[in-house]
């Protein structure tokens, strides 16, 4: 029997057992901090030097100038054409189905003018140039630069830089062919914390973004939340995690799997199941302890469900619900009779799989929405990664003499209160004399 933590909604201690659970991964690594700064700090003085001598350093890749770095576009056609039929054929339907679920996501531009010709409104413009980051140390994820570069190109995003680390200077064909898919306009093969340095200060031959998405491990993450404020973050990715609630009508066995498949990223990842039914949870265990042996990645899935995972019966649905909406997930599976009407009650979650037929991982690469999403409970505040990560708003405001005069007495009358008198005298000199 694979060891997993069970607990039960109606025990007293069961408020501290899932916040406890929840926790995972908060300590802060004060070594990852000083040794980002250290690169940081590097690639802001040294540049392409520096570049050039941590990807010797961590990626064991020697090059003789910072020109070799950039992989010409014409690899990224050629990865594509290489493909096999079946592979390519994968690709370009998941890219197509990620690019008309982004166009529905498009802000537009607006404008209203009132009764004396004054105009309000907004206007919605794309970022100059967005830095996308790939991973590319322990797996390969096409799937990443296709869900992170095609809303921004949706966006009209008109430069987007991808850099990709490549241990030993090998890099996956399919990755560099979702690139050309995707239509990334210049790619780098360096990764890490030096990556996103580059991407946020620039170097000679890497230029400054405007916006750095993509995830990454520990140091990449804490690189973007050390750059963040002199360029966008999309967001402080955790480790993967699924919160499956099911009423015990869903065969045991897909549970399992479902399970498994954001245990199998890493030791960290985080999958959890409710349900009210003791007997169906018990059948799910099982499920886990016959499967488990059969996966290529059971030691990694093995240590996640031992570590992170849990088996939670409810008194009811309802009360799953409101355990749902506690845990605020990344992905969370509904595997019941009734989906959306449940999704409805749902307030906190990054994506939401509705019936027993929706398996996360159909999100994960071809269903078209977003498959960066937020976790560690920050889907409370935050949401999926799309097209509008790319779209800034400008304010638009245009006064006609009478709304000048109108809006000038209401803005020097609030500019006195605060006592700032330059502030009324801008607003008082446009305002018309009646008499």
């Amino acid at each position: 029997m694979t060891d997993i933590t069970r607990l039960n909604s109606q025990d007293p201690a069961f408020q501290q057992a899932l916040e406890k659970l929840l926790t995972r991964g908060e300590a802060t690594d004060r070594q990852i901090n000083a040794t980002v700064e250290e690169i940081i700090a590097a690639v802001r003085v040294r540049g392409d030097a520096a570049v050039i001598e941590m990807t010797g350093r961590f990626d064991n890749w020697s090059v003789g100038s910072a020109a070799e770095l950039e992989i010409p576009g014409a690899r990224c056609v050629e990865a594509l054409q290489s493909l096999g039929d079946a592979e390519r054929a994968a690709l370009e339907l998941a890219a197509e189905r990620i690019r008309m679920y982004a166009e529905h996501q498009k802000l537009d531009s607006w404008t209203y003018t009132e009764a004396d010709g004054t105009l309000l409104g907004q206007q919605v413009t794309p970022m100059d140039r967005v830095g996308l980051y790939v991973p590319g140390g322990k797996a390969a994820y096409p799937s990443s630069v296709l869900m992170n570069a095609i809303p921004a190109k949706v966006a009209g995003v008109p430069e987007l830089i991808m850099v990709v680390p490549t241990p030993g200077g090998e890099i996956n064909p399919m990755v560099l062919a979702a690139a050309s898919i995707a239509g990334v306009d210049r790619v780098f093969a360096i990764g890490g914390a030096q990556a996103v340095a580059a991407l946020a200060y620039g170097t000679g031959t890497i230029p400054p973004v405007d916006k750095i998405v993509g995830p990454g491990n520990a140091y990449v993450a804490t690189a973007k939340r050390m750059v963040f404020g002199k360029v966008g973050i999309d967001m402080i990715a955790g480790p993967s995690e699924i919160l499956v609630i099911c009423d015990g009508q869903t065969d045991p066995d897909w549970i399992a799997v479902d399970m498994f498949s954001q245990a199998e990223h890493d030791e960290d990842a985080q999958s959890i199941l409710l349900s009210p039914d003791a007997v169906f949870l018990a059948r799910v265990a099982e499920s886990i302890s016959r499967l488990l042996p059969d996966m290529p990645r059971a030691e990694v899935i093995r240590a996640s469900l031992r570590g992170q995972g849990a088996l939670i019966q409810v008194r009811d649905l309802d009360e799953a619900v409101e355990v749902a909406n506690f845990i605020a997930p990344e992905h969370l599976e509904l595997s019941v009779e009734e989906p959306l009407a449940m999704a409805r009650r749902i307030r906190h979650a990054g994506a939401i799989f509705m019936g027993r037929y929706t398996a996360e991982v159909l999100g994960d690469y071809c269903a078209g929405p977003n498959h960066v999403l937020p976790t560690s409970r920050t889907a409370r505040f935050s949401s999926p990664l799309g097209v509008y990560d790319f779209q800034k708003r400008s304010s638009l405001i245009q006064c006609s003499p009478e709304g000048a005069s109108v809006l000038g007495r209401t803005a020097a009358t609030l500019a006195h209160g605060e006592g700032l008198t330059a502030h009324a005298r801008s607003a008082e000199v446009r305002i018309k004399d009646d008499g």
